[in-house]
């Protein structure tokens, strides 16, 4: 055992001594990797996208104008020309959609006025009325953002600042303009992407078929991303720019939704908001913030990364003042701020992101951009308020995580086998006096001699799943209802899709969501019988969480799902066992496997 200290010793010293050119390699690659940890693979790179104003057509630009009330131009208010789809009359006006294989769809409702000219870095203003028929037959432009690297061939086409719309799909047996018998559930899709990235509108979300199966309404939202959605300016939150506008859009949508879904067919008293990845932070914020209370009645978190922190104030200040240098403006010339193009936005957030900091304080290069602890809206920690119970306990939650969440990151950033001495120095550097220990408990067990397989499973366990047992124990202990789960399969065929590789055959971040929404078919991947029975039985216990809050129960489940004889998916407690569900082909609740694991972390105290 002496000798194993003098090892991690040695290890640790290594960081001290190393040359001053390693050095800066290693800066870099731990850079890369903490920012791959954050809930997108996203490399801030040079431009891949540029504005929709600059390249979308010119019908779409006049379409999108014309309904927000700047212009009038007769391509907005037209008939659809002439195809069949369902009407509806919003508080805003009517909405003509189109009918698809599987389900009715509105594609592309605003949700709140375009946030452009001098309303760039203000909250979301309530979508304006129209005159006419709102075309709602095909997706608006995504939020503005820039992607590259192994996701870049999934970016939206076509982005820009006007793009605060939703997509909403509903049951093929749904009559337009005759009373429904019963209201059906609502879910409402926050999409992934490091807040910096992701769209509504990406295949991999498509609603039709989660819509169909569990007789629910989807929607799904876009919101402002990066330094749109997210940029920090001056000291004083009465006149300068407070930041966090991207959570203020999810919140206009959910409140667009409480007003206008029951014209849909849609219960706007059950409501669930689900999200992955920073769609699943999202998720954990407004389940923290009092005023989004009444905008929904239960939430879904797949892969919440617990432990990636909010940046401070203090934080987001000093990134905006290097964002506005950038630009050659001064964070207290709104003016010459607001003058910038989007595409000028998009290049300083570029550089902000890119920059190099203290090699000693890692922490700071998560989700550069994306929300930060203002006082008001967002005031603290999402870990630290689902520890301390301040969050609606009242509502269900299901969370979960897959079963190898990190190797997608590690493996994306080290292209090369990483040594010992390597994967501990990048340990020390994240974790500092905590070192020692978690090297005392993963070194042993691996013993190849590449370890990236070790970094991955860190990620893992301190990012993912050990944080998420910790606050769903903490929040049953308070009386709020949580079920839990592991996502554990690997998807037979291989392909890269949707950005996501599937890891060397592991289950992998982002791996359940073909799953969740049935969208094999549109990636035209090919599944065996199993896999196709665990993808019905997951829409099944999303639909049975929506329909009911309880991912088991039957009541109001579709014949569809009535006939897959879900495996009973317990309440996560103590009196249960601590019992997770295991999706895979052989789906069963079990005893979490890691629970000694977990309990290490629990212990560390540093979530």
């Amino acid at each position: 055992m002496e000798s194993w200290h003098c090892f991690l010793l040695l290890c640790t010293l290594s960081l001290v001594l190393a040359s001053e050119e390693q050095t800066k390699n290693y800066d870099n690659n731990l850079v890369s990797f903490l920012r791959r940890i954050s809930p997108g693979l996203l490399v801030r790179d040079d431009p891949f996208l540029t504005s929709g104003e600059e390249n979308s057509p010119k019908e779409l630009r006049r379409h999108e104008v014309s309904v927000t009330g700047q212009t009038k131009d007769s391509s907005a208010n037209g008939d659809t020309n002439g195809a069949p789809g369902p009407v509806v009359f919003t508080k805003e006006g009517q909405i003509k959609g189109v009918t698809l294989d599987k389900a009715h769809v509105f594609y592309g409702v605003p949700y709140a006025d375009p946030p452009i000219g001098p309303h760039r870095w203000k909250p979301p203003r309530p979508v304006s009325p129209w005159r006419g028929v709102y075309d709602a037959s095909y997706p608006r432009a995504a939020c503005m953002q820039v992607c590259s690297g192994p996701i870049a061939g999934e970016c939206p086409q076509i982005v820009s600042e006007d793009c605060l719309y939703l997509n909403i799909f509903v049951p093929m047996d749904v009559t337009f303009g005759s009373p429904l018998r019963s209201p059906l559930p609502v879910m409402v899709w926050i999409h992934g992407g490091d807040f910096i990235a992701g769209s509504a509108s990406k295949p991999l979300y498509d609603g039709r078929f989660l819509s169909n199966f569990t007789n629910t309404v989807i929607v799904s939202l876009e919101y402002r991303l990066g330094a749109f959605g997210f940029l920090v300016l001056g000291k004083d939150l009465d006149t300068s720019h407070a930041g966090n506008y991207g959570i203020l859009d999810q919140q206009a949508a959910l409140l667009w939704v409480q007003r206008n879904i029951g014209v849909f067919g849609g219960d706007p008293s059950k409501v669930t908001i689900f999200g992955e990845s920073a769609g699943a932070q999202s998720v954990s914020l407004q389940l923290m913030i009092p005023s989004s209370q009444p905008l929904f009645k239960q939430a879904i978190l797949q892969s919440l990364p617990f432990s990636i922190p909010l940046k401070t104030r203090h934080d987001a200040l000093k990134l905006g003042k290097d964002f506005a240098e950038q630009t050659n403006c001064t964070v207290s010339n709104i003016a010459c701020l607001l003058s910038l193009t989007p595409q000028a936005v998009l290049t300083a957030q570029m550089k902000t992101s890119s920059k190099i900091i203290n090699p000693f304080r890692f922490l700071e290069v998560f989700e550069t951009w994306g929300p930060y602890i203002d006082g008001e809206l967002i005031k603290e920690q999402a870990v630290a308020a689902f520890l301390k119970g301040h969050w609606q306990k009242e509502k269900p939650v299901l969370l979960g995580t897959t079963s190898e969440e990190g190797v997608i990151f590690a493996y994306g950033v080290f292209k090369r086998p990483v040594s010992a001495v390597e994967s501990s120095i990048y340990i020390t550097a994240i974790f500092k006096q905590h070192a020692l220990r978690i090297l005392h408990e993963y070194l042993p067990l691996y013993t190849d001699a590449d370890h990236r397989d070790m970094l991955a499973q860190i990620v893992t366990d301190f990012i993912f799943l050990c944080p998420s047992r910790r606050s769903a124990r903490t929040g049953t202990s308070e009386g709020s209802r949580v079920w839990m789960y592991v996502f554990d399969h690997v998807v037979s065929d291989h392909r890269v899709w949707s950005g996501l590789t599937f890891c060397f055959q592991h289950a992998c971040h982002g791996a359940e969501l073909p799953f969740v929404f049935d969208s094999f078919l549109v990636a035209n991947l090919t599944l065996s019988l199993p896999e196709k029975l665990l993808s019905n039985r997951m829409l099944c216990y999303w639909g049975a969480f929506a329909h009911t809050g309880d991912p088991s129960s039957q009541a109001q489940q579709t014949t569809f799902c009535q006939e897959q004889r879900l495996p009973a998916w317990p309440r996560y407690s103590d009196n249960s066992g601590w019992q997770v569900m295991n999706l895979t082909v052989h789906s069963h609740a079990q005893v979490g496997t890691r629970n000694h694991v977990c309990d290490f972390w629990d212990q560390l105290g540093i979530y």
